[in-house]
């Protein structure tokens, strides 16, 4: 498509603005220098964070011979994969498997929903006692019973044993409702002014206009709900002594790491193939590939959700 008249005039203005500028875009030698130091630090930074995740990996995919003697370090060697042929091989690991992933599931979204929902009625004049019930709410974060007054507690609600304890403690996250509250305030009033003056009521302000807004905070507090239910095996190692079916995923791989010395009492079967598979592996192997099997879902779901990662957290911060 041609350019019209003025787009080239447009475009001449332009370059002739360049050209009397030119000087003024040229970098100085210091700034030169700045700009070495600073892509070197950062490159170096980003280097260290990636690396140990890296040699996991490698080590899990190279000769376990190597491996046992160090000499893995830069570049997998004999790749293999029987390191995770064997996890599968473990007790009860794709039942354990199934209660971390429904937990971070089912808890992730009643939190992101209730902190949604908190954060908007905390926002509105209209609610009874609103100053009172979000300093109590924000109370909540520097005060702790303690463990053993949070177990008897559970144990008289009868949690313990059960998966709502999973579930139900982890629902209301005051930091998180903090961070949709304030994003919410950066919302342009008149928004939801329209609507109120089009009939609408709290509820279908916050289903149609509030909640599709709060996309990149709600994205945010879902990767820190779904880390925090994925990471988490201290509940199930307080809460859970009597109900092994009902162990996280990280809490059976704790286990086994902590009473294992080899992978006689973890693998369901005593073939041929498995006794093969047990003398190639040792404790430092294994807790590699568990360390990586506990990792990836975690680095698989991320880049999804990172792009709202950083805008939500800088929006949710402009007002305190």
């Amino acid at each position: 498509m041609a350019k019209t008249a003025q787009e080239k005039l447009d475009a001449k203005a332009e370059r002739a603005y360049y050209r009397k500028h030119k000087k003024q875009y040229k970098l100085k030698p210091s700034d030169i220098v700045f700009n070495i130091i600073n892509y070197t630090f950062f490159a170096l930074f980003t280097l260290s964070c990636f690396f140990p995740f890296y040699y996991l990996f490698i080590n899990t995919i190279s000769s376990n011979d190597l491996v046992r003697a160090g000499k893995i370090n830069f570049y997998p060697v004999g790749i293999n994969f029987h390191n995770y042929v064997a996890m599968l091989q473990v007790n009860d690991l794709g039942n354990a498997f199934l209660v971390s992933v429904s937990r971070t599931l089912i808890g992730t979204f009643l939190m992101v929903l209730a902190s949604a929902l908190a954060g908007y009625l905390v926002t509105k004049k209209e609610m009874w006692h609103r100053k009172f019930w979000y300093r109590f709410l924000v109370v909540t974060m520097y005060f702790n019973a303690g463990i053993i007054p949070v177990y008897l507690n559970f144990l008289m609600l009868g949690l313990t044993d059960n998966y709502l304890v999973y579930i139900l403690p982890g629902i209301v996250a005051p930091y998180n409702i903090i961070l949709v509250k304030t994003y919410i305030e950066s919302i342009p009033a008149e928004l939801e002014e329209s609507a109120y003056m089009d009939g609408a009521g709290f509820m279908t302000v916050f289903r149609k206009i509030i909640f599709p807004l709060c996309k990149p905070i709600l994205a945010t507090i879902t990767i820190f709900g779904a880390v925090g239910h994925w990471n988490s095996f201290t509940d199930s190692l307080i809460y859970m002594q009597n109900s092994p079916k009902l162990y996280t995923l990280q809490h059976r791989l704790y286990v086994y790491l902590n009473s294992s010395s080899n992978l006689d009492s973890i693998m369901n079967n005593t073939t041929a193939a498995s006794a093969a598979m047990q003398q190639q592996m040792n404790m430092k192997v294994i807790k590699y590939t568990v360390s990586m099997v506990t990792i990836i879902p975690i680095l698989l779901v991320y880049p999804f959700l990172q792009k709202y990662f950083e805008k939500g957290i800088m929006l949710g911060a402009v007002k305190g």
